[in-house]
């Protein structure tokens, strides 16, 4: 079980037994490769996890071809990335540091690590050209895109902004949430996308 790009997060309190990776060392992290080329042998992992990572890899395309090298048979890879519903695009575009371009091509252009990305890729290649990729990777097949959180990220202030609201209100944005839930497909401002090996 690997997490790509894992930073400086806490998933190891989570899954104790993942692998932690990252382009550059740190505190946690287990491995030091890139997505685009992988230091594991071919159908030896279990499943593939990524949290706002997808949307800043440079080459998608070669990340897929290793991530489908290196999963076992009905191996996954499971990723949490920003999506192109109305609602999140207008905050995407208008609000937010990065690049939103749903019109754009598979790679990412530029050298910086965090600060070159597209949070439309996610969308373009899963959704957009869903025929383009089952052609590529006929071994590999979208099981689950599931938008979700319209409201909590923004509330939140993301990674770089104030929080919106107190901590105790948490429960009350939760229930809005909920509430709202049956209109993801137009709000929602991230997606659960799974992935599996046939």
């Amino acid at each position: 079980l690997v997490e790509i790009g894992s930073g400086g997060g806490f998933v190891k309190e989570i899954i104790s037994n993942i692998t932690t990776s990252d382009v550059v060392s740190g505190l946690g992290i287990d491995k030091v490769f890139t997505a685009e080329k992988m230091p594991f042998r071919k159908n030896s992992v279990s499943s593939f996890v990524m949290l706002n990572v997808f949307h800043h890899i440079k080459n998608p395309k070669k990340a897929i071809s290793e991530m489908q090298r290196c999963l076992k048979k009905t191996g996954k890879i499971v990723m949490i990335e920003p999506w192109n519903a109305p609602w999140a695009k207008f905050i995407y575009q208008n609000f937010h540091h990065e690049t939103f371009d749903p019109k754009a091509g598979w790679e990412i252009k530029g050298k910086g690590r965090l600060t070159d990305a597209n949070g439309a890729i996610p969308w373009i290649i899963f959704k957009r050209d869903k025929v383009v990729f089952e052609n590529m990777f006929p071994c590999l097949k979208i099981t689950k895109i599931s938008p979700h959180t319209p409201i909590a990220y923004i509330i939140s202030g993301g990674l770089s902004k104030p929080q919106l609201l107190p901590n105790f209100t948490y429960p009350l944005v939760e229930l809005i949430e909920k509430i709202l839930s049956p209109l993801n497909k137009f709000l929602g401002m991230f997606a659960t996308i799974v992935i599996e090996k046939k």
